[in-house]
């Protein structure tokens, strides 16, 4: 099926990049390796721009972001008052991640972006919280902007040395930076909240004052 979806996007090209990266930012389980990976590999061969591959990588990871956050909107609320109960999460619960999320939505989101595991789903506790909408575009779209480019740079740098790209190829390579890209994203994320909670902390004392 891998290798099907990797020719498919190869042939469809920027669009395909939009069409499976939306499917990657929803709550489909699918790797954007897949994609964005032998998209930077195409354009170290000539075959796609890199700058305009990261953007439609951005612009499908926008679409399914908003998918998620829609759903929580006309759907969470209800549901989760309804059922919520039965997943740990009671109306009270819900009520404090959502004034989490109203304090904390710009940190939640950009982060949450950058974490395996999260960035499909972080989308859900904004559409709860109604973020604001041009926060939450500006922060998905950067957090996706860093996922997106280091994928698309592991492709191109690689690009030149690869034959044929094919799922083995892509698998390998993902096999030899994945450890090392998430440890620095988690670090990354680590140090990033750890200045937001300084910086948040030190801006109530003033508020206080």
């Amino acid at each position: 099926m891998i290798e099907t979806v990797l020719e498919i996007s190869q042939k469809l090209g920027y669009s395909g990049i939009v069409v499976f990266m939306l499917l990657e930012s929803s709550f489909f389980p699918f790797p954007s390796e897949i994609i964005m990976i032998p998209a930077g590999a195409v354009a170290a061969q000539g075959g796609m721009d890199p700058w305009l591959a990261i953007l439609m990588g951005v612009v499908g990871s926008w679409l399914g972001a908003l998918l998620n956050y829609y759903l929580a909107v006309r759907l969470g609320r209800p549901v989760l008052h309804k059922y919520g109960k039965y997943i740990l999460m009671p109306p009270h619960r819900l009520s404090k991640v959502e004034r989490f999320f109203c304090n904390h939505g710009e940190i939640s989101t950009f982060t949450g972006r950058l974490i395996p595991g999260v960035r499909q789903y972080i989308s859900f506790p904004a559409g709860l919280a109604r973020m604001d909408m041009f926060r939450f575009l500006l922060f998905t779209g950067l957090g996706a902007g860093i996922w997106v480019s280091i994928l698309v740079w592991i492709g191109y740098a690689a690009g030149t040395r690869l034959d044929k790209i094919t799922y083995d190829n892509i698998e390998n390579l993902w096999h030899q930076y994945s450890t090392q890209i998430t440890v620095g994203l988690l670090l990354f994320c680590a140090v990033l909240i750890t200045i937001y909670i300084f910086w948040y902390r030190r801006r109530r004392k003033l508020k206080k004052l």
